[in-house]
């Protein structure tokens, strides 16, 4: 895919076109309105762009999931060469994001921006808990870090673009995808841009299958402007996969399986499944969970045998195996729609 991103652009660098929408298996893709993100206080220059520019004409050489190679245990993998495919006339120094709108199964789309320091947010995160990405379950399995499986990715990070809590910039990836596949790359292009305040063309298209509603992996391409590529180039697939974990992407749900994760089998269970020393202590001693996490720190604390949760104080919580017990931080919502019902003693 070739977008000539320079026709793309309004007097102010605002990106107002359309683009292509989500790519699938055979390449075939349906058409998505690409329209711009609420204006920030550092894109008020941008504000005054309201008309939208007509979609570019696409040229071949998009990236379908035929040419991606099967994960062989790499988070990313290197596609067209590690060339983006962006040309000369795309070049610009103008700030812009634009994002596709979803499309009929609520996917969201590509991704394209102009990134710099002007785009580079100075405030803190807030909560995207709200937004429920195509394909989203909140589950927790004890072999992924952190214990949730599924992350609301960003396409575009928050740390490059200030775009927090809009669905047409999250997905449905894995904590795989999220910090060993995509957090690199954001890290390594948001340095470049404080360090040397240049700007940098970005694009990141999620791929997915025929009508799947979690997307196989997204393509990532970034170009250093003003040092035509030398600072920042990189074209790469980073694949939405867990180690350990099994995912039906037609639907989003999941299960163990039996590879191998950092040594360990992915069905195996972190405790004894007997309680354990820490468990058993009284007073003020730290309870932790299966993973070693101090339950007080977190929001509920899962019994995974009796599918039962449980207020951090509660005194079941104590009591119940270390090995069947999962702190968590999801809402009481997403916790309940996995199946769990609250603990009559404490009523979480």
């Amino acid at each position: 895919m070739r977008i000539a991103l320079a026709s793309l652009l309004a007097a102010g660098g605002l990106l107002l076109g359309a683009c292509a929408g989500n790519p699938s298996l055979d390449g075939a893709n349906a058409s998505g309105a690409v329209r711009p993100s609420a204006p920030t206080a550092r894109e008020a220059t941008s504000a005054d762009a309201s008309s939208q520019l007509e979609a570019a004409p696409q040229a071949t050489g998009e990236l379908t999931l035929a040419e991606v190679p099967d994960w062989s245990g790499a988070p990313s993998v290197e596609v067209f060469g590690n060339e983006p495919d962006f040309t000369e006339a795309d070049l610009t120094t103008n700030t812009y994001l634009g994002f596709s709108e979803l499309d009929g199964l609520g996917r969201a789309g590509r991704a394209v921006a102009c990134l710099g320091t002007e785009t580079v947010p100075m405030e803190e995160r807030g909560s995207i808990s709200e937004i429920k990405p195509s394909g989203w379950h909140s589950v927790s399995y004890d072999v992924v870090e952190g214990g949730s499986l599924y992350n609301r990715c960003h396409l575009i990070a928050h740390e490059l673009c200030g775009v927090n809590a809009d669905e047409r910039n999250l997905i449905t990836g894995t904590r795989y995808l999220n910090v060993d596949g995509m957090l690199p790359y954001e890290n390594r292009v948001t340095s470049y841009i404080v360090s040397t305040g240049n700007h940098v063309l970005y694009r990141v298209t999620p791929l997915y299958r025929s009508n799947d509603l979690v997307a196989q992996g997204v393509q990532m391409e970034a170009l250093s402007v003003e040092d035509g590529g030398a600072g920042i180039r990189f074209n790469v697939f980073v694949y939405n996969v867990q180690p350990g974990i099994g995912i039906d992407y037609a639907t989003g749900k999941s299960w163990r399986t039996g590879e191998a994760v950092d040594g360990s089998l992915g069905s195996s269970v972190v405790g004894t499944g007997e309680t354990d020393a820490a468990s058993a202590q009284a007073g003020d001693s730290a309870v932790l969970d299966r993973n070693g996490r101090d339950v007080s720190t977190a929001a509920y604390v899962l019994n995974t045998r009796s599918m039962r949760f449980h207020r951090p104080d509660c005194d079941s919580v104590r009591d119940m195996k270390q090995a069947n017990r999962l702190a968590i931080d999801d809402s009481r919502e997403e916790i309940v729609s996995q199946g769990y019902r609250p603990c009559g003693r404490c009523n979480p």
